[in-house]
Formats: structure tokens, C-alpha cells, sequence
């Protein structure tokens, strides 16, 4: 078997990525290989696993592995030449899921490493594959994990020396709001048209090649729907970077990512944001800023004036009340509403404070009443107003990736057993339950605050 790769990228936009070598690993193996995605794409999953050296330095004929160069505003701050340093995007895949990217994460040293030494330890990239793997079966936009792959080798990170590997990441694209920002900051407009040009080929082919405004309502809509997904389900991405907001809608970059336990908008997991910049609460409002860079980006592209700035700024200012519309659209499914109730929603927020998210809104969802006075008061304001007909099950998830049962599977994989990581992920594939109770109790009452980490 060979896999069909097609290079779009490498042969349409020439100067926005370097051909770089891949990192040869001693002893692959599949540590996960996900067959139901590989039958998906059209691939041959018996022969993809006689074969984890493909994913890991020694890839099949046809592929072209290069790295991305893209820019991104990293909490705040703008690092004008970021890149893959330790990815490699392999080529493309026209599927029958659309054209995806097939790219690695971990594979080696790039001239974007910045002193890194490129890889990727076990942890982290089966991270990657279980929460991927989980916001799939909850209906949110996210990249997928194709495989992730054991090196054989130790690298060393702060914790000590850890087993390596390689996560395969399929991605409708893997085009980003730094991607642009990367050539509008060094003043290349060719590049910039062409990247956009690229985008709009790739995710909005209705759209004339040179359509920055029309192209800017479409990443802002994706992007609008996707945050109120995330907020829907208490889902804190971590770090919320320029270079980590994907043009396609999808969720990308899992690393610090968590879920919450009880209900705090203040939840901040990542262990360097420490001004609780993507908090919770500040998620929409993110989204805003990031989307405002990349209308800066984009004006290079269109025609200079007040009228320009104008249709930008209305365009911005649109994005608070788009992204509130759409959470109310969230709530009102997941609470069984025929129409947004905003001061419905709101009650249940502030009755929701410290209560546990997920499982409140599945024990509505199984006609429980709450678990606090105040879920109480205000559970017979709902009930007047839900669907009867409305099944909250269906909507309402009883498993989540619970951060205590995350860092059980993969303390556990990291000394050799997957056996818990196995379970927890046959337990987040199907979400909507039901479920092994140990899959749906919240943390036990030691665990304690909870801290995430990016695993470079």
C-alpha cells in the first residue's frame, strides 16, 4: 500500500515553508492507531499498522514532509517567526471526509526549533489523541488523531526522561490566523495574497479568490460557533495564541487543554498563564482580539480608506453580540429551550456557581431537580419553559475527559499500562452514555487544583 498523498501546499505557495528532514525514530510502535479514521479516510488500516515507521522518520513514497512558517501573537505579545518546530505536515489526502492535511507532531528539529530539541514525549501526544477523540464524539470541530507512535527513545523534559513519540494530526488545514500574520509583519503582499487566495480554495470555494472581507466572515462565523461549543461544555483550550486559531473552525493544539470539574468562570488550567489570560469567562473575549489580528493581517489585501477601516470595525464589534447569540443557541439546546432565554440561561448560571457542569446538566437531563437550593428555585422556571419532547441526553454528555481520570491514563501509559487509557477512551467515544460510574463521578476530593502543562 501507498498512501495517495496530493501537495497543494508545497506546490501552490512556495516561500511559506521550508523542506525539512525527519527525525528517525530507533524502535517505532503504535502506542494508538485509530482504524475507524483510517477506514474514513479511505486508507487501508491493516497496512498502516504493519507500518508505524511511516509516521516516525521513514515515510512512505509520495510524501513531502515540510514546515510551516507562520507568526502568532503568544499571550499578548508578537514572536514575528514561530513555524512547525517540531511538526512536519507530511502532504494532503483528498478523502472522503474533504481534503485533509496529514501532519506530525513531534518528528524532529526544523529551522523554526528555536533551540528545541523537536520531539514529543508519550504524555502529551496521547493527550492529544483522547481529548481529540472525545470532542469528535461530542459534535465539536477539532483535528483528529490518526495515530500516535512510540519512538523507542527517551527525551528529557523538567519532569526527567520520558518516552517519546509522534502524534499523526489530520486537520481540514492546518492554515492559522498566524499564517497570515506572519507575512503581512514582513510586508510580503504576493505571499499574503496567494496564502489568501490558498484559504479560500481550501475552505470557501464559493468565495471569489480575493474576497478578504467575505473570507473574514466565514473564519469569524466558524470561529463564533466553535467558542460557544467550548463554552457549552466547559472546554478551556489553554492557549488561545494566534497561531493555535485555526481558519477551518477546528480545535487545534490540545496541549494545556482541560475541562471543568465545577463550575467557575475563572477556570484557568495552563501552568503559564498566569494573569489567567484564557481563563474560562475570557474565551469570547479572545476570540475577538484574535480575529481583530487577523483583520489587521488582512488589510494589506484590501482597498486603503475609511471605508475599509469601517467595514472592519463593524465587522469586529459584531463579534461579542454573534458570539452571545450562539452560546444562548447552546444552553437553549442543551437546557431543551424552544427559543434562547437569556435570563433563564443567566439563572442557571449563577445557581450553577461550584456545581459540578457537567453532571448538573446531565441530572436535568435525566429529570433530577440539582443538587443546591438555588438549582431548586429555579429548576420549576425550567421546567415551564423546556420541550417536553426535548431529549437532554441526547445533548448532555455523561462522560467528559475528567483531568483526574486524564492524569491516571496517562501516568499509567507513561509507566507501560494502557489498559486505563484504553478504558477511558472506549468511555469518551461514546459520551452520551450510558457509562460506567467511574467514567461520570467528579474528582475525589484530594485531587486538588488541577495544572496543565504544553509538553514541549
Amino acid at each position: 500500500m501507498t498512501i495517495p498523498f496530493d501537495h497543494s501546499w508545497a506546490r501552490d505557495l512556495p516561500g511559506t515553508y521550508l523542506r525539512q528532514p525527519l527525525a528517525v525514530a530507533p524502535a517505532p510502535r503504535y502506542a494508538q492507531l485509530n482504524r475507524d479514521l483510517a477506514r474514513a479516510l479511505g486508507l487501508d488500516a491493516d497496512a498502516l499498522a504493519a507500518h508505524p515507521e511511516w509516521f516516525a522518520g521513514q515515510p512512505p513514497s509520495g510524501a513531502d514532509p515540510i514546515a510551516l512558517a507562520y507568526a502568532g501573537h503568544q499571550f499578548g505579545n508578537f514572536s514575528p517567526q514561530l513555524g512547525d518546530g517540531r511538526a512536519h505536515l507530511l502532504g494532503e489526502l483528498v478523502t472522503p471526509m474533504g481534503r485533509v492535511d496529514i501532519a506530525l507532531k513531534g518528528s524532529g528539529r526544523t529551522a523554526f526549533s528555536r533551540g528545541g530539541d523537536g520531539k514529543a514525549a508519550l504524555g502529551p501526544m496521547l493527550r492529544e489523541y483522547l481529548v481529540s477523540e472525545a470532542m469528535a464524539a461530542l459534535g465539536i470541530p477539532t483535528t483528529r488523531s490518526l495515530a500516535v507512535v512510540a519512538t523507542g527513545e527517551t527525551i528529557l523534559r523538567q519532569e526527567g526522561p520520558l518516552p517519546g513519540a509522534i502524534l499523526v494530526r489530520v486537520a481540514a488545514s492546518h492554515l492559522r490566523v498566524g499564517s497570515f500574520e506572519f507575512f503581512a509583519a514582513r510586508g510580503e503582499t504576493d505571499k499574503l495574497r496567494a496564502l489568501l487566495a490558498f484559504a479560500i480554495a481550501r475552505h470557501d470555494p464559493d468565495l471569489a479568490p480575493d474576497d478578504a472581507l467575505g473570507f473574514f466572515d466565514r473564519v469569524a462565523a466558524r470561529q463564533v460557533r466553535l467558542v460557544a461549543e467550548w463554552m457549552g461544555l466547559g472546554f478551556v483550550h489553554g492557549v488561545m495564541n494566534t497561531d493555535n486559531m485555526a481558519l477551518s473552525g477546528e480545535t487545534i493544539d490540545y496541549g494545556p487543554c482541560a475541562f471543568i470539574d465545577a463550575y467557575d468562570p475563572g477556570a484557568v488550567f495552563s501552568s503559564i498563564d498566569r494573569q489567567g489570560r484564557y481563563r474560562l469567562e475570557n474565551q469570547p473575549h479572545v476570540l475577538a482580539w484574535n480575529l481583530a489580528r487577523l483583520a489587521e493581517a488582512l488589510l494589506p489585501l484590501l482597498p486603503e480608506g475609511e471605508a475599509t477601516i469601517a467595514a472592519l470595525n463593524d465587522r469586529l464589534a459584531a463579534i461579542a453580540p454573534a458570539h452571545e447569540a450562539a452560546f444562548q443557541a447552546v444552553m437553549a439546546r442543551k437546557l431543551g429551550l424552544a427559543v434562547p432565554n437569556p435570563e433563564l440561561v443567566a439563572g442557571f448560571l449563577a445557581a450553577a456557581q461550584g456545581l459540578d457542569w457537567t453532571r448538573t446538566l446531565r441530572d436535568l437531563a435525566e429529570g433530577g431537580p440539582g443538587v443546591s437550593p438555588g438549582l431548586r428555585d429555579w429548576h420549576g422556571a425550567w421546567q415551564a419553559a423546556r420541550r417536553p419532547e426535548a431529549d437532554l441526553r441526547a445533548v448532555n454528555p455523561a462522560v467528559i475527559p475528567r483531568n483526574h481520570l486524564v492524569e491516571e491514563a496517562l501516568t499509567a501509559a507513561t509507566a507501560g499500562d494502557m489498559a486505563p487509557f484504553e478504558a477511558l477512551l472506549a468511555a469518551c467515544r461514546a459520551p452520551f452514555g450510558p457509562a460506567p460510574e467511574r467514567f461520570t463521578l467528579p474528582p475525589p476530593s484530594g485531587f486538588g487544583r488541577y495544572v496543565t502543562f504544553c509538553g514541549t
